[in-house]
């Protein structure tokens, strides 16, 4: 897709801020900024969010814009990328990536609002971070040219570094038959944030609360939410096959990314407690040279391992598809999609096992308030309760839609 192109709906397409970054360079800085990270995990947590200097860092690193498409201002890389650059950041702090990963992943939401509200929510830079909160807590009253909309919204992850928000209500205008909530395109302006995220784990991505009161949103910023027949606008994605794939295992995807990276960085924590610790009891060698930890590092690594090699083999997969289906048209199939979300559910099993493993067999210090290793343990533990993570209801659906039935439940 040619600038020349979009520029017929009104836009001459917008320049990333480095046009010549690879992904290599993208995931060196992701790399580079663990130690980092790693120092500001204490106090990501008590402030209750990521700092203005966290977040500005992955803004100028370049990292929210890694899937946007390029003619938008992004970089247009693909979900494997995604995938590599979200664990990376999450091996060093879980919570920033947490934010960092939903919030960039909502431009795949973004893809099927109106070009025209596309265009607005890019604006002249390319400059979008949009946290999302899917379960319509608000309502919207029909006027003309859009709806009035007010409610309050909980866990609006990142809400506070967002240049808009994506948020969904119901409205009273819908049609017999139609759908009866929207999702609507907010600006940052158009909500106040109330802080009350109080949790034994995450509790750093400031997943607070967001109001709003009596806000238009234009009809071209209020989608039909969820979408019927979801469609991208030709003129804009004819050259981002991401956005041709399917939502469903996009959307695990996002946070088994933070989940698996997390486990990394809780695997490295394990590691060096071998290094510079000697077992408690009769023995008292260096843990390094005891079968017992010798045998819990490596399963351990062993299932961290399978858990990144799985994510990447499916996002290999969702690429492959999306290409097909930006080729040629041909939607993914149900049945498809779901194989792909099991899989990368399969992958948080085995990722949280891991750091499972990894808090029993530490030793007690990682019970104690400040320990990192406890740190890891509290955020994937959380995570793994999320709702979009039960794998049971996920597999019961499979196999229920496989054989001809209707899905039960949301999964």
């Amino acid at each position: 897709m040619s600038v020349a192109r979009l520029a017929e709906t009104g836009s001459d397409g917008i320049t990333p801020p480095e046009p010549a970054l690879t992904i290599a360079h993208m995931l060196e800085r992701a790399d580079a900024m663990r130690g980092l990270l790693r120092e500001r995990q204490a106090e990501t947590e008590a402030a209750g969010n990521i700092s203005a200097e966290t977040n500005q860092m992955m803004v100028d690193a370049g990292f929210y814009r890694v899937i946007q498409p390029r003619i938008f201002g992004g970089y247009g890389f693909d979900l494997p990328t995604y995938v590599r650059l979200v664990t990376s950041v999450a091996r060093g702090c879980p919570e920033t990536a947490w934010v960092l990963s939903l919030v960039l992943g909502h431009v795949h939401q973004l893809a099927t609002f109106s070009l025209e509200a596309q265009k607005e929510a890019y604006g002249e830079m390319g400059d979008f971070r949009a946290p999302e909160v899917a379960a319509p807590q608000g309502s919207g009253v029909s006027v003309p040219g859009g709806y009035r909309v007010t409610g309050a919204w909980d866990y609006a992850s990142g809400c506070a570094h967002a240049t808009h928000i994506l948020l969904a209500f119901t409205i009273d205008d819908a049609q017999p038959g139609s759908v009866p909530m929207r999702m609507g395109l907010f600006n940052r302006s158009d909500y106040q944030i109330v802080h009350n995220w109080n949790v034994i784990g995450m509790q750093g991505t400031g997943s607070d609360r967001v109001v709003l009161n009596d806000v238009f949103v234009p009809s071209h910023r209020a989608k039909p939410y969820p979408p019927m027949n979801p469609v991208l606008p030709a003129e804009a994605y004819a050259e981002s096959p991401l956005f041709h794939g399917p939502a469903r295992p996009f959307i695990v995807t996002e946070s088994a990314s933070v989940i698996v990276g997390a486990a990394e960085g809780a695997l490295d924590l394990y590691e060096e407690s071998f290094l510079s610790r000697k077992a408690s009891g009769p023995t008292g060698g260096p843990r390094q040279e005891l079968a017992e930890y010798q045998l819990n590092f490596g399963r351990c690594r062993a299932l961290v391992d399978t858990a990144k090699a799985a994510l990447l083999q499916t996002a290999d997969d969702y690429m492959a598809i999306a290409r097909q289906t930006c080729a040629g048209g041909e939607s993914c199939s149900d049945d498809v999609a779901r194989r792909m979300t099991l899989v990368i559910l399969q992958s948080i099993h085995l990722a949280h096992k891991a750091v499972d493993i990894i808090f029993r067999t530490v030793g007690t210090s990682a019970g104690k308030k400040d320990s990192m290793v406890g740190r890891y343990w509290r955020n994937v533990a959380m995570l793994r309760g999320h709702l979009a993570h039960q794998s049971d209801s996920a597999a019961i659906n499979y196999g229920r839609t496989h054989f001809g039935f209707s899905p039960v439940g949301i999964a």
